[in-house]
């Protein structure tokens, strides 16, 4: 029975439209991806530049911080050597503080630098300038200092906050920054943080004026160069100039096709920024190293996704291929079994009519019945033996055959069955076998059964060849039919499997190449096969050999 050709639809266009689908896919998730990317690295590239600053500024603050509240520990009792001694470190650690003046204050007493508020003395004894060159410190004395205007200002803080500071608590933070700092851009003032006991003196002396006394004070300036601050850039994959410039520098019309950002010092240097500045395609190169692993990724989901598909689509082809060979099996062995039904049926109608049969009528019907018997009995059995072969329910009966004689007994049945059938058999270097002769039978019959089937009628001829190698015995069935495809070499062993041909049209459920390669297993063998189309065929079984 011919099978329609519409019982088995694949959705060709179905299968486009995925792969179209997931190319669209693909393509817009690398274009989002790679904005996004773009979008994330301008976004950074005008966030971090606190992490430059930050890292840039970071010895200021430490010095701010740190280095300059030491001069409170010495309580005012740093002189020229000491004065030099600390700037020194000062150089040393902080390259950008250009020059230190040191002013040796005495509080109480009258000098020709004398700052008088609240009935109290606050006047320069000597001033002591220090600065570096080249790696060697340098200092100097001045009886007045150049600029006065520093010292003065500070005098005055200092001055109020011992006459109305409130000793009866800790002063705060912003109290002590505002009167023992200033703070201006480029230079930093401070003067020795006082202690509660020396403020009740100092009140004493602006009660009682005692011009005599005096108490001695430090007060230093640093001077600072922010152009001497050292650019700690982490970000060199973002930024590819990072500068100090004044504040109100202003590039932006010479700039070019750059991308630009600025944040301002802190502090003293707050006249000063960091302006930071990259070519577009220096960004560009940054955005698409970061865009490769995402790239990545989004392919691998993509091929991930095709693969699910291709699975899918496999898994359904599978599904098709079964479903058709169930319904070849069933028409053909619906057909297998009308057949001998058929023929069963119209001999057993003519027996049992009304007219008499002759002696040669009923010999021939009974012939006809046993022979339709047969047919279904082989068929049943076939069967039945495949599955109780992959059940593993039948045992191995050996026995000692003799070589010659097992392949005369099919090979004389086929030559009387297939007249025009061309049988030659030729046996080197083996006379006797141990194995089931039944399992072997059963592929021999087989084997020899397709040589003629696919065979074209005027080349119906099967060589047999029996040899003896190494630990095996080989069999070797060589015809010269229609011959196998090479892209169905690995199918026609499965069950229910049957090649589309001229001579498969019919007659033919799938199993005996299935069978045979189950039984050739079952006896711990191999069969393989070598085929050309329109040349022959070539199946070798080999056998563990036991004399």
């Amino acid at each position: 029975m011919p099978v329609h050709k519409n019982a088995y639809r694949k959705s060709f266009l179905l299968i486009i439209i995925f792969l179209v689908l997931i190319s669209v896919t693909f393509v817009v998730a690398l274009f989002v991806s790679y904005n996004l990317t773009a979008k994330y690295v301008e976004n950074e590239f005008g966030s971090k530049k606190i992490e430059v600053l930050e890292q840039t500024i970071k010895p200021y603050y430490d010095f701010y911080q740190n280095k300059i509240p030491e001069i409170t520990s010495y309580q005012g009792f740093l002189d020229s050597a000491s004065a030099a001694k600390y700037a020194t470190s000062v150089f040393h650690d902080y390259k950008f503080v250009r020059k230190v003046v040191f002013y040796d204050v005495l509080i109480g007493s009258k000098t020709p630098v004398t700052i008088r508020r609240n009935n109290l003395n606050i006047s320069v004894k000597a001033v002591y300038i220090y600065w570096h060159k080249k790696g060697k410190v340098f200092g100097a004395r001045q009886v007045a200092p150049a600029d006065e205007s520093d010292f003065k200002e500070m005098a005055v803080k200092l001055n109020n906050y011992i006459a109305f500071s409130d000793t009866s608590r800790v002063s705060t933070q912003d109290e002590l920054f505002k009167t023992f700092w200033d703070v201006k851009p480029d230079k930093i003032s401070y003067t020795n943080i006082l202690r509660h006991e020396d403020i009740k003196i100092y009140r004493d002396l602006q009660q009682h004026n005692t011009l005599s006394a005096s108490y001695k004070q430090n007060m230093m300036t640093f001077y600072l160069d922010p152009y001497l601050l050292k650019i700690r850039n982490p970000h060199h994959e973002l930024y590819q100039n990072v500068s100090i410039q004044p504040v109100v520098y202003d590039p932006i019309d010479t700039e070019g096709d750059k991308m630009i950002t600025e944040v301002s010092f802190p502090g003293a240097f707050s006249d000063y920024k960091l302006f930071f500045s990259s070519e577009q395609g220096y960004l560009t190169n940054e955005i698409n190293k970061r865009f490769m692993p995402i790239g990545a990724v989004v392919l691998l989901i993509s091929l991930f996704l095709v693969l699910i598909g291709w699975l899918i689509y496999r898994n359904l082809n599978v599904n098709i291929k079964l479903f058709k060979l169930q319904y070849d099996f069933i028409n053909n062995f619906t057909h297998e079994f009308k057949t001998p039904v058929s023929v069963i049926k119209i001999a057993g109608s003519n027996l049992r009519g009304d007219g008499e049969l002759t002696e040669r009528q009923r010999k021939q019907y009974g012939k006809i019945l046993d022979e339709e018997a047969d047919k279904l009995n082989e068929l049943m059995n076939k069967l039945l033996s495949f599955t109780q072969l992959e059940n593993k329910s039948i045992t191995l009966k050996k026995e000692e055959i003799v070589i010659d004689d097992f392949v005369s007994r099919y090979t004389d049945t086929f030559k009387i069955k297939y007249p025009d059938f061309k049988l030659h058999c030729k046996v080197v270097g083996v006379q006797t076998f141990y194995t089931d002769p039944v399992l072997l039978g059963s592929v021999f019959q087989n084997l020899i059964e397709n040589a003629y089937k696919y065979s074209h009628p005027q080349k119906k001829e099967l060589n047999i060849n029996i040899t003896h190698e190494k630990r095996n015995i080989v069999f070797s069935f060589v015809d010269k039919g229609i011959g196998i495809p090479k892209e169905e070499l690995n199918n026609i062993f499965k069950k229910f499997y049957r090649i589309e041909n001229q001579y498969n049209q019919n007659g033919s459920v799938g199993l005996g190449l299935a069978f045979c390669k189950e039984l050739v297993n079952f006896m711990d063998g191999e069969i393989t096969v070598h085929s050309k189309v329109n040349e022959g065929s070539e199946f070798r079984v080999t056998l563990p050999y036991e004399n």
